[in-house]
């Protein structure tokens, strides 16, 4: 909170890009100024559960809680309906029914098996979700041990986003990173 998200901040800010910042709500009760200011920059604020936890252990009703709280506390700072939601690792078998029935959600990032964004049918409704990808994600450092370098990681993404940008000359696709 002293220093990195004012780094990040800042770059994207100078480089003109705006990106969805994935923020736990409990960290946001915490440190709401960092939320006001990614909003006052133009980024997309999204739900990453109350605490940094995976969802696959929890009932259906305490989950559905901390969706519930995670939603209300973040659109308050952000100012405005937040509607998008990523799971800590695995979410669980409820995760995206719960999503769906709480309302206030357009998308969630709990899958990685696709470049694009699609659409599934829960609970009778459609709900959109936003692939996400852990190889182009900077807790490879931690979890794996595969990026020992800042430039081991930025060779990897320059070389994910030019594969992709040369597949995306004849079909669409899209490419997330992951900094933490």
């Amino acid at each position: 909170t002293k220093a990195a998200w004012w780094r990040i901040a800042d770059t994207l800010e100078r480089l003109a890009v705006s990106t969805t910042v994935s923020t736990c709500g409990q960290a946001a009760e915490l440190s709401p100024w960092l939320i006001e200011d990614a909003v006052r920059r133009g980024h997309e604020i999204s739900c990453h559960g109350w605490r940094w936890e995976r969802h696959a252990h929890l009932k259906e009703d305490e989950e559905r809680e901390k969706i519930a709280r995670t939603h209300k506390v973040l659109s308050e700072i952000a100012g405005a309906p937040v509607v998008g939601w990523h799971t800590r690792s695995t979410p669980s078998p409820n995760t995206r029914r719960l999503l769906v029935e709480h309302g206030g959600f357009l998308y969630d990032s709990d899958d990685y098996s696709d470049d694009l964004p699609f659409q599934v049918e829960v609970s009778g409704k459609k709900h959109l979700v936003i692939p996400y990808s852990f190889d182009t994600n900077d807790m490879q450092y931690q979890h794996s041990n595969r990026f020992a370098t800042a430039g081991e990681f930025s060779e990897y993404v320059c070389d994910a986003y030019d594969w992709l940008a040369q597949e995306g000359e004849s079909a669409p696709r899209m490419l997330s990173i992951g900094l933490h």
